[in-house]
């Protein structure tokens, strides 16, 4: 019982790790690399993907179409702000983005930042573990021998998802890195 609940929350902070790498652009277009871009719209700060329609017309190209051509301004603004290292140009009805060739120096920007992502999620992990073995050790109704295989099982899991971990981070530096 217990397992599937610690499994459950390993699982998602690898699910956050998976969606916070595919935000690293690979020198290639994705329109993904926009998630989290938050432009001001009426007072109220709104994500990009709420504004426009976003369309990869070319393997380097991204293409923002917004659905009220009054912010495209505001848009080429966030977009800016964000410090992709892309220069947004808007032709009054999109904005559109050329994704220059990254420079080794930005690929190991890219890659220190996957790391950073991956430890994070470690750290995540390791706090579930945490709380999983406090909560074995505070229930008085489990025997003691019961409870070191419950522990065993706990990192047995977080050994496991470790592994994943930085498969997940070797497969990004090797897309990262490739030319």
């Amino acid at each position: 019982m217990i397992n599937k609940e610690i499994e459950f929350s390993m699982m998602h902070a690898l699910e956050t790790m998976e969606s916070r790498l595919t935000s690293i652009r690979a020198g290639r277009a994705n329109a993904a690399m926009l998630n989290g871009i938050m432009v001001e719209y009426y007072g109220n700060l709104t994500p990009i993907q709420s504004l426009a329609n976003i369309t990869v017309p070319e393997a380097k190209t991204l293409m923002i179409k917004p659905f009220d051509k009054s912010c495209v301004k505001d848009i080429v603004k966030a977009i800016q702000e964000a410090n992709l290292g892309i220069n947004p140009t808007d032709n009054g009805e999109a904005v559109i983005l050329t994704i220059p060739a990254l420079t080794e120096e930005r690929r190991k920007e890219y890659v220190k930042q996957a790391k950073q992502i991956a430890e994070e999620t470690k750290v995540a992990l390791r706090k579930v573990r945490q709380d999983a073995n406090d909560t074995i050790k505070k229930d008085e109704s489990i025997p003691e021998d019961m409870e070191k295989v419950m522990l065993d099982e706990v990192q047995d899991l977080i050994n496991e998802y470790n592994k994943k971990v930085d498969e997940k981070l070797k497969e990004k530096e090797q897309e990262l890195m490739a030319i």
